[in-house]
């Protein structure tokens, strides 16, 4: 730890998806009865009986009834203005088949049709038939990312190649949170933690500090899964509140150039091997539709890298990229994105780490920011563990490239690109100092977390920034 560090004891309260043992109120929810639910919990917390335990988890479940309300905010009229420029003559009834094959994503709360509040940009992203109409009205966009790649990646291949190296990118980041004015009394202290850059990697190297906005603060050890800068401090009335942090580094591709034949067979004994390789609860679970799936796939494969490369490209055709509900609201990841065919990118990454796992590849989550000079974005990805080369990078989510250069092909099942910020190595792991109140987002660590001692302050409260500079050697 460094610099000027105070510590203090907070108490680590861990949740998952709340399952509370009252068997109405587990009901009650799964119908999105929300009021009731409600009604049932205030009910259960008056008595006497209730444990501390209970108790946190019956508060949790009032909190998650609150955290899927501000995801689903859209109603059927929003939904139908929404899509009158491309469909006239739209009525509610048009709306029941994409809500039936899933393509409108919708639920019910407290008997009224709630939709995401992504929903109309996530059916053209899904649905081909609507994504064409849109084109007819707004016709093609370019896609920026691609246009990027298909330049980047081929040069950079190439230099490896030819040159035996990558060049580094040095990128200088303020990273800044503010809590809205007034949300919390005047006076009081806030705690807050945010994404710092992990070290000791051979693409991500030479990390920095360069300026916090506080002259106390504490950065969690290298060794932590999620890496953090934790800072407090005081709520001044009518002000927002800043929290900010700067720091650099020089940022490299990794990109091992495997083919199928460079990759041994496991040491099954080995402490990676089953560590790597078993279910983790509740995201990573070799349900019978994952196992299925993953013998689709890979049918009778045995090589390990040529089993990722299917497994990606599974992914990259059949599940579009679309914006994501708060993983908190979500029981099971994988499962979610498999039964509605879609998924950000940390949802893809949690449907490859579970099957890779499942076709016997050690697998594990790693994600951060994508710092592209196209978009500047939260990111998550994988990685994959071969016996004789050690962990590999595959991003799941920019999946199989579309070019014949098979190189570039698959530069993304066993590579990353140097626009990238490394913060964690695995999810849903306690920050340090421990949070007193459950987390906004407890698997991964991205945006931040604040809390203060009313709770924790949830990203309704809050708005976050990442500033990119990139530096010229």
């Amino acid at each position: 730890m460094k610099n000027n560090i105070f510590l203090m004891l907070f108490i680590l309260v861990g949740f998952g998806f709340a399952q509370v043992s009252v068997k109405n109120i587990n009901e009650e929810f799964s119908k999105g009865n929300f009021k009731k639910v409600e009604e049932l919990i205030n009910k259960k917390l008056s008595e006497n009986n209730v444990s501390s335990e209970e108790k946190l988890d019956l508060e949790y479940k009032k909190d998650l009834m609150q955290r899927i309300r501000l995801d689903f905010k859209r109603s059927e009229e929003d939904v139908i203005k929404a899509l009158k420029k491309y469909y006239p003559d739209i009525t509610s009834k048009d709306l029941v088949k994409w809500e039936k094959d899933k393509s409108l994503e919708m639920m019910y709360i407290d008997g009224e049709k709630k939709y995401f509040n992504s929903a109309v940009p996530n059916l053209f992203r899904k649905n081909k038939e609507a994504r064409l109409q849109r084109e007819k009205i707004d016709g093609l966009t370019v896609n920026k990312g691609n246009e990027f790649l298909s330049k980047f990646l081929p040069q950079e291949v190439s230099d490896k190649k030819s040159k035996g190296e990558f060049q580094p990118i040095k990128m200088r980041l303020k990273y800044t949170v503010t809590l809205k004015k007034n949300i919390v009394p005047e006076g009081e202290i806030i705690r807050a933690w945010l994404p710092y850059p992990k070290e000791g990697y051979e693409n991500q190297r030479n990390v920095k500090m360069i300026n916090v906005n506080d002259d106390k603060y504490l950065i969690a050890d290298n060794d932590a899964l999620q890496r953090s800068i934790y800072i407090e401090k005081k709520v001044v009335k009518d002000e927002d509140l800043k929290f900010y942090v700067e720091y650099e580094f020089d940022s490299y591709s990794d990109w091992k150039n495997l083919k199928a034949d460079d990759v041994k067979d496991y040491n099954k004994n080995s402490e990676i091997f089953k560590k790597y390789t078993v279910e983790e609860k509740p995201h990573i679970v070799f349900t019978d539709k994952i196992k299925k799936l993953s013998q689709e796939i890979n049918g009778n494969e045995t090589n390990p890298y040529n089993k990722v490369v299917k497994i990606v490209e599974w992914i990259t055709i059949n599940i579009p990229w679309t914006s994501a509900r708060e993983y908190s609201t979500l029981e099971n990841i994988p499962d979610y994105c498999l039964s509605n065919m879609q998924g950000d990118c940390g949802i893809k990454s949690l449907l490859f780490i579970t099957l890779a796992r499942c076709a016997g590849i050690p697998a594990k989550w790693q994600s951060g920011w994508m710092l592209h000079p196209y978009t500047v974005t939260m990111h998550d990805w994988a990685q994959v563990y071969f016996e004789n080369i050690g962990w590999v990078h595959v991003d799941p989510d920019f999946g199989i490239q579309p070019t014949e250069d098979v190189d570039v092909r698959n530069f993304y099942t066993n590579g990353m690109d140097p626009y990238r910020l490394i913060v964690n190595d695995d999810i849903a792991i306690p920050l340090y100092p421990a949070k007193i109140y459950p987390r906004s987002e407890p698997y991964d660590f991205q945006r931040g977390e604040l809390e203060w001692r009313g709770g924790n302050l949830y990203f309704d409260k809050w708005n976050y920034n990442m500033d990119v500079e990139y530096v010229k050697n």
